[in-house]
């Protein structure tokens, strides 16, 4: 099996980064998806990565293209319904789906849409992408964790996506226990993001200010438990991993969530504290620190959202 068309949905900061180097390998089987009143829009403008601009084709349901081999989602949490249907017309009964979203609901919603497909779970790390009113900035492209639940032994789906990914020189690594891997990166979200959201930290301000380290491990402690209890393998030393990895981070870039609020974007924190406050709830646990983080950037939303 071989990769040799591949969809993109939602060109913010890590898409654009990684759709530059599929649009790079690929050219003209290379397309971002956009819902029809964007599309020109898009098309004519295109995507900016540290100061260079490139235009690969942008299409959407009207179009009636062909199906792709293999449909990428990048798109915030709060626009995966739309995106869902955006991607329709270029799915067909062997297309792969993989999610790049924050959080652990986008596999199981894109999953519950397309049942018949191959749906992989998938995480962006490690990447530095910071959206501008210019284009996106980025020095370190990261890397691609990816594939099905378990993946002790790779499926010959997950190794095309690999090699589709190697080919156009996207790290990836595929775990042999991707259930983990998502809730792992949930939990440095959970804590992470939400803390410098509320306190305008950049990452070099997170561990180094003691009672942003303080919010920061609490927050993850909770999504420890929740994971806990739900049968899901987290440890308490993944936790300190994290620690540690925030004292070692760029010390002036800043989280999506941040970089949302600063620019008075909606932010992902229903699918961050609203998730742990939900899990927590249906399993009679208490997770007060992503309470009081959660009712903070609801109402900086709701102070300052623009709508943009």
């Amino acid at each position: 099996m071989r990769i040799e068309t591949v969809s993109l949905i939602g060109m913010g900061a890590v898409g654009t980064v990684y759709g530059r180097l599929l649009y790079k390998k690929f050219g003209s089987d290379f397309a971002v998806i956009a819902d029809e009143s964007r599309k020109e829009k898009l098309k004519n403008r295109g995507f900016t990565l540290n100061g260079s601009t490139f235009y690969p084709n942008v299409v959407s349901g009207i179009d009636k293209n062909t199906t792709c081999d293999l449909i990428i989602f990048a798109v915030k949490n709060y626009q995966l319904e739309g995106a869902i249907e955006d991607v329709r017309s270029f799915i067909g009964k062997n297309t792969i789906l993989i999610t790049l979203l924050n959080g652990v609901t986008a596999r199981t919603r894109i999953h519950e849409a397309y049942p018949d497909n191959k749906v992989f779970y998938g995480l962006s790390m490690k990447i530095d992408a910071i959206r501008t009113d210019e284009g996106v900035i980025n020095t370190v492209d990261g890397e691609i964790h990816f594939g099905e639940a378990d993946n002790t032994v790779i499926s010959e789906e997950v190794q095309a996506v690999a090699d589709c990914f190697n080919e156009a020189g996207i790290k990836n690594i595929v775990f042999p226990d991707m259930i983990r891997m998502v809730w792992k990166k949930f939990m440095l979200n959970v804590g992470v993001n939400q803390v410098t959201a509320v306190t305008r930290a950049t990452y070099g301000k997170v561990t180094s200010i003691e009672t942003n380290l303080t919010l920061f491990r609490e927050a993850m402690m909770e999504v420890l438990t929740i994971a806990k209890a739900s049968g899901i393998d987290l440890r308490e030393e993944d936790v300190e991993e994290f620690v540690e990895l925030m004292s070692h981070f760029s010390p002036n870039s800043k989280t999506s969530m941040l970089q949302d609020i600063e620019a008075k974007r909606r932010t992902e924190v229903d699918f961050f504290s609203g998730t742990v406050i939900e899990i927590g709830k249906k399993l009679n646990i208490l997770t007060p620190v992503n309470h009081v983080l959660y009712c903070i950037i609801k109402s900086m939303e709701e102070l300052y959202y623009s709508g943009a």
